[in-house]
């Protein structure tokens, strides 16, 4: 009952407000150990604490930022798919802003994510929700993002969704293509205003952002190419498992933990 009050004002307390804090001392560490044996304990408890690191996501402190990628992926290796699917939609929206952050270390720790196999395996599960989330980030930073390295990423990323399902893949691209098309009339009278010359010729399309208006079999074709090289990266061949946390073990938390008890269960089953 304890470890349940204990819990329960973790959740309630700002996560993110704490981890900034003690970021510095190392002691974040700690707390995302124990946060994420609670979690492995009582799986109920994932949406709130999820939700608290989303609330006080950084967003001018690009360390902190990774930090806080780096302990959202602890939570999700120990995550059931059901609790997943509650979260999923704030968490991959705050995953597209990281892919779109101009500090690559932010972006590139996103992107990351795509390498962890049990991650990928619920996205699979719910790739109708997830990717037309991420698609236009993705696409949109695949050629306008200043970092190289994190292009070849961003092109790995999509081949995955692309072999998750292909008609999807389609789907968000002509969507996204659509999209963009209509902002095309407004851009092009915009243009013409400011040129106060109604014979200058405006341009149908502005390539301002990369490959925006490649069909989609030039695509799927730039897609496998480009993401040739990141997949020589990868690890191939290992069962979609969840990865055991690798942060600290703490004997004192642990043997906590084996004590605890859900609320629920401290209660008499007849009701008295």
């Amino acid at each position: 009952m304890l470890l349940f009050s204990v819990a329960s004002h973790l959740v309630s307390f700002p996560v993110g407000e704490l981890s900034g804090a003690l970021a510095s001392s190392g002691a974040c560490l700690a707390l995302a150990y124990c946060v994420v044996q609670f979690l492995e304990k009582d799986s109920t408890l994932t949406e709130p604490v999820v939700m608290a690191l989303l609330k006080y996501w950084p967003k001018t402190h690009s360390p902190k930022e990774v930090m806080f990628l780096n302990e959202l992926e602890e939570i999700l290796d120990v995550i059931e798919p059901s609790e997943f699917v509650k979260i999923m939609e704030p968490l991959f929206r705050q995953l597209a802003k990281c892919v779109s952050s101009p500090h690559f270390q932010v972006a590139e720790r996103a992107l990351y994510y795509w390498n962890n196999e049990y991650i990928m395996s619920l996205i699979s599960d719910n790739a109708a929700r997830i990717l037309p989330i991420m698609f236009p980030s993705l696409y949109r930073n695949s050629k306008t993002h200043w970092n190289k390295t994190i292009h070849g990423l961003i092109y790995n990323a999509l081949k995955l969704f692309m072999e998750m399902n292909q008609k999807l893949f389609d789907d968000c691209t002509q969507q996204f293509k659509a999209e963009k098309l209509k902002v095309t009339p407004r851009f092009a009278l915009q243009y013409a205003v400011y040129s106060q010359a109604s014979t200058v010729s405006v341009p149908v399309a502005m390539d301002t952002d990369g490959p925006l208006f490649e069909d989609v079999q030039m695509l799927r074709k730039t897609v496998n190419e480009e993401s040739r090289q990141a997949h020589k990266d990868l690890k191939k061949d290992r069962p979609l498992v969840r990865r055991k946390s690798e942060l600290p073990e703490d004997l004192h938390t642990k043997s906590a933990l084996e004590a605890h008890s859900r609320a629920e269960d401290l209660v008499p089953q007849d009701g008295r």
